[in-house]
């Protein structure tokens, strides 16, 4: 399981971005390695089930100590700085698609509140964030933004284009634009679409009032219009 998750080419580039523990001078219980931490963390993560379920097979601690880590390493900006250093190393092989990016958001409650929460319109206005994210053409995370769940989409779509870092490839300058950028109804905005040309960025943003799907699967409809540069 451990090999799945945090196979060691990945770790090899992670290792070196965590902070080095303190000394215990005065002894204690050995320290989990960091890359117990960071599995335990990835399993929970990707299954979706409570820390306090982490299971103890994986020997990568208590539930709650992969949390807590987890925790620290974001107020430190680390996992910032793991997604930039993962975007590098992918530029540099280059498996980033520029062809494309994809924008879209989803909300999530925030049952615990904080700063980046707000009444959610899709859940009777309970508090809860909205993670809003754009991806390249094959599904890569290139930058995402946090804001509370009555944020509007179309608010946070030029902020995340400008989000996503310079990515030096192979060859030539550092990249950091697609060629088009991607997205639903809810970035049906005349603002967004000058936004993106200023950018140099073909905007094919689906448009309100009009049919569902590209019609390709026999739900009727032409797709002529509906994703206009």
């Amino acid at each position: 399981m451990a090999a799945v998750l945090l196979p060691d080419a990945l770790w090899d580039h992670i290792e070196p971005l965590l902070p080095v523990p303190c000394p215990r001078p005065d002894g204690g219980r050995p320290r989990i390695p960091d890359r117990a931490y960071l599995t335990g963390i990835f399993f929970v993560l990707r299954s979706g089930i409570p820390w306090q379920m982490l299971p103890k097979e994986l020997a990568c601690g208590s539930g709650m100590t992969c949390w807590r880590r987890l925790r620290d390493w974001q107020r430190e900006g680390i996992w910032d700085l793991m997604h930039f250093a993962l975007l590098s190393w992918l530029a540099r092989e280059g498996d980033i698609d520029w062809s494309r990016a994809i924008v879209d958001s989803c909300s999530v409650r925030a049952v615990c509140g904080g700063t980046q929460t707000g009444p959610n319109p899709t859940d009777r206005a309970k508090r809860g964030s909205k993670r809003h994210l754009i991806c390249d053409g094959q599904g890569v995370p290139l930058a995402v933004r946090l804001t509370g769940g009555n944020r509007n989409d179309s608010q946070e779509a030029l902020a995340l284009v400008d989000a996503i870092p310079p990515l030096q490839g192979e060859r030539g300058r550092p990249r950091c634009r697609p060629v088009c950028v991607v997205g639903d109804r809810g970035y049906d905005a005349a603002a967004i679409r000058h936004g993106l040309r200023a950018r140099h960025i073909l905007p094919l943003l689906a448009m309100r009032r009009t049919t569902h799907g590209s019609g390709l699967g026999g739900g009727g409809g032409s797709s002529s219009g509906r994703l206009p540069g």
